[in-house]
């Protein structure tokens, strides 16, 4: 049987004339912090000062000694970041120069000093950007030319830290006769039995050429085997009405294992397991009267989803384990999430990321690593190119919650719109990738899931790339120009990206900067705000809806991330209020690489924003929404459940101080999984440029609202609440902070992280009207005053 030895201990990265202690899988930069080299460059100013780290090169080294008994020793990497040259006992095994790949060299007999030498990314950049010629994008530095987390290089969300190191495992493998060297397995459900395609190859030594091989698989309790007497070989498994893998909301998510081996004459030589799921995945993108659909369809039932957009979770991914993954995918079930898309300018995550989704039920859609640039098609990276996407279709494709494969992001439509066109003068810049090579590897390799093109992509250069009307959309102009309530200007058939930025949490800024008093423009606040004119877009957005707090940045803050919640909760039930014309939203983004002003509902520290409690009740299977429409106010009943709802609406036009004005009450039935659209009543709908009246409408515990004019135009009350602490039995970490509001308090806030850094909320924004009341249960705050928690507590209509 193979034996693996792991290499993770006895590493040194070499800095200068000293070797310092490197952990691996690692990096340059979490070794040098280690060491007390470098400042934490998620602090303050700090990236500025190790931005020299990403202009050098690099080695690590480890003495290394093995004496298996076997044939044959490769040595595996299964991530190199990212230009590296390797030497074992003096001698060159290899080079690299792919982040996304895994390597394998043989290094059988060879033992003593392995050494990885790793040259700056920038000059590997540099290197093929004076072979392939310039290309545009849309930041000022050399991403794509060199097959790296892009992002790393800097973003409009993240800092410019350029690492290397050894960033996932390696390990000595040890084998005879023969070895599993890829094995692909389709699985496909028809007419209630699941089908397990394994396609193998295997690799032999040379003593193993030529002698009979015998595979066996195995899935359910069925047994499946077959004689190899070449390289090749398939194997077909059956499983009578296998329990399905749903989408979370939509059913359970069984997995079952499957397991592979390969023996031969004298015994077990190699195996290889996974968990699968059965479950059908089919993309409609027919044409219909609007124009053509992007909907996805699980086992034939066709879903809404409900999305976030996925980055990198750390500028250092190698620290993200897989408890880390876990608790961020929970804080996106948490959310009522059900769709996660990994963006193309990161990495294709770990394999505990997709079994997490897996368990929790939730759709992953995969971007290849292409993002905002166009991409040089000749050597050396077309060949890099196909081999790090055969690798990674491969590798990734017996995740049952992988649902989809994506070209790219935003390069379409930059084509087009970004002028690319013309200084590329007929020069390739990714086309051939996306409308070529990748749909022909998923073909090839993966045929069970459907591939589109890019994000946006209206499915032909017949349409605009970013056409509301046919497929994928990325609606940017408003948070960039407009306010949120242009949300509603149209129904995109599938909107991939739309957002709306606020800083992280208070604690979460508290530890990030250290160098003074916070400002909204001080120099620490500005240098974590990477996107264009961000602090003025966050300020022109506040300035819509409320008087622009001047000097008060308690204030600024809980009004920017007021605003940040009420801007996605716009248009996310916009959005679903028309189902089935539009068949998903996926929201940039969920979460943050480091601490940073950004559209996450999730910050650095892994805190929630107001936005993330604000998903989490516009993501709910039942939604109630007020929305403002040609034909008038409508009130929109949202099930996307598998049950009939059957509810009473009570609907209340009241004065600003709660003094009723009008009031109905109506039996509603709203089908599974559809939405009711109906007309309020012309006597409950406000005046149409009214200051002193609003509307409010209530049913199972839900509530809408509609105020006809902005904030700072209304005629709020001055809000009036008393404040009770209910500690929690047998509990002394929690306690829960009781309100009684006496006037109309809007959007009331207890940020949590202020009582203490590990303190977290159940809930965020909460709107009462006169005589009723909340209980907020506050976790891990420890001992804390009444004064604390009113220090703590904000709402919009204090005057």
């Amino acid at each position: 049987m193979k034996d693996v030895t792991q290499l993770t201990d006895g590493w040194s990265l070499r800095y200068d004339h000293d070797l310092l202690p490197a952990r691996v899988p690692g990096c340059v930069h979490t070794d040098l912090l280690a060491a007390g080299i470098i400042p934490d460059p998620f602090l303050d100013l700090n990236e500025i000062e190790v931005a020299w780290v990403g202009r050098r090169a690099w080695s690590y080294v480890a003495d290394v000694a093995h004496d298996s008994g076997h044939e044959r020793t490769d040595l595996v990497f299964d991530g190199l970041d990212t230009a590296a040259r390797i030497t074992f006992d003096g001698r060159e095994i290899g080079t690299t120069r792919n982040m996304h790949r895994s390597y394998r060299f043989d290094v059988t007999g060879v033992a003593g000093r392995l050494e990885v030498h790793f040259a700056s990314a920038y000059e590997e950049a540099e290197a093929v950007r004076a072979v392939t010629g310039d290309r545009p994008n849309v930041y000022p530095e050399p991403f794509q030319y060199i097959r790296k987390m892009a992002s790393s290089f800097g973003w409009d969300w993240g800092p410019t830290l350029v690492t290397a190191g050894i960033w996932r495992p390696v390990r000595l493998e040890h084998w005879s006769t023969a070895r599993l060297a890829a094995v692909h397995p389709l699985v496909t459900v028809d007419e209630g039995a699941g089908s397990v395609e394994i396609r193998l190859r295997v690799e032999r030594t040379d003593r193993g050429a030529g002698r009979s091989l015998l595979a066996r698989a195995t899935v359910a309790g069925e047994h499946a085997e077959v004689r190899l007497e070449g390289e090749t070989a398939v194997l077909r498994l059956t499983v009578d009405e296998p329990r399905l893998w749903w989408p979370r909301g939509y059913g359970d998510q069984p997995l079952y294992d499957l397991d592979v081996t390969l023996s031969d004459e004298g015994g077990r030589l190699d195996a290889w397991h996974r968990r699968i799921g059965f479950r059908t995945i089919e993309l409609d993108r027919a044409p219909d009267a609007r124009g053509s659909g992007f909907t996805l369809v699980v086992n034939g039932e066709r879903v809404f989803a409900r999305g976030v957009n996925w980055i990198p979770d750390d500028v250092f991914p190698s620290r993200v384990s897989p408890a880390r993954y876990r608790t961020r995918l929970s804080q996106a079930v948490e959310a009522n999430v059900d769709l996660v898309r990994i963006w193309g300018g990161g990495i294709y995550e770990d394999d505990a990321f997709y079994d997490v989704c897996d368990e929790l039920g939730l759709m992953v859609w995969q971007d290849f690593l292409f993002a905002c640039a166009a991409y040089p098609e000749e050597q050396p990276l077309r060949g890099e190119v196909e081999a790090e996407a055969r690798d990674n279709v491969v590798r990734l494709m017996p995740h049952p919650s992988l649902v989809l494969w994506n070209g790219n992001n935003e390069n379409l439509w930059g084509f087009r719109d970004w002028d690319w066109e013309p200084g590329l003068a007929g020069d390739s810049w990714g086309e051939g990738y996306y409308l070529g090579l990748l749909p022909r590897l998923v073909a090839e390799l993966d045929p069970t899931r459907p591939y589109t093109a890019g994000s946006p992509w209206s499915g032909s250069w017949d349409h605009h790339p970013n056409d509301p009307d046919h497929g994928t959309y990325h609606s940017w102009e408003v948070w960039n120009r407009q306010d949120y309530a242009e949300y509603r200007a149209n129904v995109p058939r599938f909107v991939a990206e739309f957002g709306w930025q606020a800083p992280p949490a208070m604690a979460t800024l508290r530890r990030a900067l250290t160098d003074g008093v916070l400002a909204p423009d001080s120099a620490g606040m500005l240098h974590h705000q990477k996107a264009e004119e961000g602090n003025d877009k966050l300020n022109r957005g506040v300035a819509r809806h409320f008087a622009l707090p001047d000097g008060n940045f308690d204030r600024w803050h809980y009004l920017t991330q007021v605003v940040q919640a009420r801007a996605v909760a716009a248009g996310i039930e916009h959005w679903r209020s028309h189902w089935p014309a539009c068949s998903g939203t996926v929201v940039w983004q969920l979460n943050d690489c480091w601490p940073v002003s950004s559209w996450a509902a999730i910050d650095g520290d892994g805190r929630p924003k107001p936005l993330h409690h604000e998903l989490r009740r516009v993501y709910a299977d039942r939604l109630l929404t007020l929305q403002p429409a040609e034909e008038g106010l409508v009130l929109a009943l949202v099930n996307q459940s598998a049950a009939e709802w059957r509810t009473a609406v009570d609907l209340r036009r009241m004065e600003a101080d709660g003094t009723p004005l009008g009031r109905s009450t109506q039996e509603v039935v709203v089908a599974a999984r559809s939405v009711l659209r109906l007309s309020t009543a012309p006597g409950l709908v406000p005046e149409k440029h009214s200051a002193k009246e609003f509307l409010v409408a209530d049913a199972d515990g839900l509530r809408a609202l509609h105020f006809p004019v902005p904030d700072k135009e209304f005629s709020y009350v001055q809000p009036d609440y008393d404040v009770i602490l209910e500690p929690v039995a047998g509990d002394g970490g929690k306690v829960d902070v009781v309100v009684n509001a006496h006037t109309l308090v809007r959007d009331l806030l207890l940020q949590a992280d202020r009582l203490g850094p590990d303190a977290r909320a159940d809930r965020g924004l909460t709107t009462l009207l006169p005589g009723e009341r909340t209980r907020i249960r506050v976790d891990g705050c420890g001992s804390v005053t009444m004064d604390d928690v009113r220090a703590a507590l904000f709402c919009a209509d204090t005057k």
